[in-house]
C-alpha cells in the first residue's frame, strides 16, 4: 500500500471541538462529576436509611421478625442481620455480572441499568407488606447498586485528568457521606410522623427513588468513557470524547497523544496474552503483573469493610438507643449529627489527596480508625460500671472514627482499584472489589448484631486489632499513584519484580513524573499552532511530548517480549 493511500485510509479528524449535553470542557467534566456524584449519593443514601427504622414501633409491627427491641434472643438478631445484610449480597451479585458484562456494554449503558433495576427495588422496598417481600426487593436494590458502584468508580477515574482524578473520586466520596447523612436526617423528621402510620418508614426508603430516576432520564445522553472506546477499537470516537473533556479538536496533538498513549498500552496488552478479559488473564502475574494488582485492588475494599464503618453506618441509631443506652429521640438526633460530620470530615480529602496522596491518607486514616475503637471499648468499659461520662466518651469515639474513616478509606478504596488496573482488565478488576466490598459489608452487617448479642461491647477489641494490622499492609504494599496517568501505572508494575511486590511502592516513588500540564500543555500548544499554520493533518508519531518517559515503555514491551519467548521455550 503506497503512502498516499495509507494516509487516505486513516481517520479525518475535526478541527472543531464536539460538546455532549452542549457542554465541553470544564462544564462537561463538572456534568459528569455531578452524574457520578448522584450514583454515590444514592448508595450512601441506601446505607444509611435502614438504621433508624429498625427501632421505629411500626417497623417492627410490620416485620415482627427482626424486632431485637422487645427480643433478646439470638434468633431475631440473626434475621435482622439478615434481612439487612442481603441487600450486599444483591451488590456483589450486580458487581461480580460487571465483571463479565461491563465491557461488552460500556460504561454508560450499565450505570443507566443499573439505575433501572434500583427503581424497581426501591418501589417494590417501599410496598412491602412482609419480611421476604421486604428481603426481595432489597436484593434486586442490590444488584442494581451493584451494577452502579462497579461502574461509576471506573467511568469518573476513566473521564478524569491524573492530576484531578483523586479530587474528583473525593468528592464522589463525600457525596456517599452526604447521602447517609441525608437518610439520617430524613429517618429522624419521619420519626415524628409515627401517628400517621407506616408512612413514617415507607416514605424514607421510597425517597430514594428521585436520584435513579434522575440519571435514567439522562444517563445514554453521556459521553462514554474515551478509554473504553479505545479498547473496542473506536478511536475516532474516544478522540472526540478526549476532545469534548478537553475543549481541544480532535485533530490537535495533545489529543492524538492522549489516544497514542491508550493504543500503545493496549498493544503491549496483547503482545502480553490478549487484551480480551479472562479469569486467567487476572490471575496471570506476567509482566503487567495483573494478579498483583487485582490483589490491591480486592483488599482494599476488604479492609474498607472489615475496619468497621458498617457497624455504625447500618446500626447507628440502634447502637445509641440499644447498646449505649440513650432515648429513641436522642438516638437519632445524635445519628443524623454523626452522619453530618460524617459528611463534613469527608471534605477534607477533596482540598489535600493531590498534596498529600493517597499512602499518607491511608495510613493516617487507619492508624486513628485503630485508635479510635481502642478508646470506644475502654469508654464502654467505664459506661458499663454506671459512669454516664463513659457514655458520652463512647459517642464522641464514634464521631472520632467516622471522621477518620471520612478522610480516608471512604473515597481511596474506590479510587485506587481503577487507578491501579491495566486497560485490559480495568473493568473486571473494578467489579472484583466491588464484589469484595460488597461481600464483607454482608459479612460485617451480618455478624454485627449477633456479636453484640453475645460480647456486647467487647466487639470493638475485634476492629481493634483489624485497623491495628491493616496499617503495615498499607504501609508495605501500596504503591502512591497520586499525579500518575493510569498508562504510567503500567510503567511502574511492569517494573517491579514478578513476585516482589513490595517493590512497587519504591519504584512508584522514583520513577519519574509523565508530565501532563506545564511542559506538556506548552509542546501542544506549539505543536498545534505548527500544525495549523502548515495546514498538515495531525500525525501521531510526531506528538511525541506526551511520551517523555519511552525508555520505560520500550522496557515493558521488551518484558513482554522476553516472557513470551520463555513461555515458548
Amino acid at each position: 500500500m503506497s503512502d498516499s493511500e495509507s494516509k487516505h485510509s486513516e481517520p479525518q479528524y475535526s478541527d472543531e471541538v464536539p460538546t455532549f449535553l452542549k457542554a465541553k470542557g470544564d462544564k462537561l467534566n463538572k456534568i459528569i462529576t455531578t452524574m457520578c456524584g448522584v450514583g454515590f449519593f444514592l448508595f450512601g443514601y441506601d446505607q444509611g436509611v435502614m438504621g433508624s427504622l429498625l427501632t421505629l414501633p411500626t417497623f417492627r409491627a410490620r416485620f415482627p421478625e427482626m424486632d431485637t427491641v422487645s427480643n433478646e434472643e439470638l434468633s431475631y438478631a440473626i434475621h435482622q442481620g439478615l434481612v439487612i445484610g442481603l441487600y450486599a449480597v444483591g451488590c456483589l451479585v450486580g458487581a461480580l455480572a460487571t465483571m463479565y458484562i461491563g465491557d461488552k456494554f460500556g460504561r454508560v449503558k450499565m450505570i443507566f441499568w443499573g439505575c433501572v433495576i434500583i427503581v424497581i427495588g426501591g418501589i417494590l422496598q417501599a410496598a412491602a407488606t412482609n419480611t421476604d417481600f421486604l428481603v426481595t426487593a432489597r436484593v434486586i436494590s442490590g444488584v442494581g447498586n451493584g451494577l452502579l458502584t462497579a461502574t461509576v468508580p471506573l467511568y469518573a477515574a476513566e473521564c478524569s485528568k491524573a492530576n484531578s482524578r483523586g479530587k474528583s473520586l473525593c468528592i464522589h466520596g463525600s457525596l456517599i457521606t452526604l447521602g447517609i447523612a441525608v437518610s439520617y436526617w430524613i429517618d429522624f423528621a419521619f420519626y415524628f410522623t409515627e401517628q400517621f402510620g407506616e408512612v413514617s418508614w415507607r416514605f424514607p426508603i421510597a425517597f430514594q427513588l428521585i436520584f435513579p430516576v434522575g440519571i435514567c432520564c439522562f444517563g445514554t445522553t453521556f459521553p462514554e468513557s474515551p478509554r473504553w472506546l479505545m479498547g473496542q477499537s473506536r478511536r475516532e470516537e474516544a478522540a472526540k470524547v478526549f476532545a469534548a473533556l478537553y475543549d481541544k479538536p480532535p485533530s490537535s496533538a495533545y489529543v492524538q497523544s492522549l489516544c497514542d498513549d491508550i493504543a500503545k498500552s493496549l498493544d503491549a496488552e496483547i503482545k502480553a496474552g490478549g487484551n480480551k478479559f479472562s479469569v486467567k488473564n487476572l490471575l496471570k502475574q506476567g509482566p503487567r503483573k495483573n494478579f498483583q494488582r487485582v490483589n490491591l485492588a480486592g483488599w482494599s475494599q476488604v479492609m474498607q469493610q472489615i475496619c468497621g464503618i458498617n457497624l455504625i453506618t447500618y446500626y447507628a441509631g440502634t447502637i445509641f438507643e440499644e447498646y449505649i443506652g440513650m432515648d429513641a429521640l436522642e438516638s437519632r438526633i445524635l445519628a443524623a449529627c454523626n452522619g453530618t460530620e460524617y459528611f463534613l470530615a469527608s471534605l477534607i480529602p477533596i482540598f489535600v489527596i493531590e498534596k498529600f496522596g493517597r499512602r499518607k491518607l491511608f495510613l493516617f486514616g487507619t492508624a486513628g480508625q485503630c485508635l479510635s475503637m481502642l478508646l470506644l471499648y475502654v469508654c464502654m468499659e467505664i459506661a458499663e460500671q454506671g459512669n454516664d461520662g463513659g457514655s458520652i466518651g463512647a459517642a464522641v469515639m464514634l464521631f472520632a472514627f467516622n471522621s477518620f474513616f471520612g478522610m480516608s478509606l471512604l473515597s481511596l478504596t474506590w479510587l485506587y482499584p481503577p487507578e491501579v488496573s491495566s486497560l485490559e482488565v480495568r473493568a473486571p478488576t473494578t467489579a472484583i472489589s466491588t464484589a469484595c466490598n460488597w461481600g464483607f459489608n454482608f459479612l460485617v452487617v451480618m455478624i454485627t448484631p449477633i456479636c453484640f448479642n453475645s460480647i456486647d461491647h467487647h466487639t470493638y477489641l475485634i476492629f481493634f486489632g483489624i485497623n491495628f494490622c491493616m496499617v503495615p499492609v498499607f504501609y508495605f504494599l501500596y504503591p502512591e499513584t497520586r499525579g500518575r496517568t493510569l498508562e504510567e501505572m503500567d510503567l511502574i508494575f511492569a517494573d517491579t519484580p514478578v513476585w516482589k511486590p513490595w517493590k512497587s511502592v519504591g519504584i512508584a516513588a522514583t520513577m519519574p513524573f509523565l508530565e501532563e500540564t506545564k511542559d506538556i500543555e506548552s509542546f501542544n500548544q506549539k505543536a498545534d499552532a505548527e500544525h495549523y499554520s502548515n495546514g498538515s493533518s495531525s500525525s501521531p508519531e510526531s506528538d511525541s511530548g506526551l511520551m517523555e518517559d519511552t525508555k520505560s515503555e520500550t522496557k515493558f514491551v521488551e518484558n513482554v517480549n522476553k516472557e513470551n519467548s520463555i513461555s515458548r521455550v
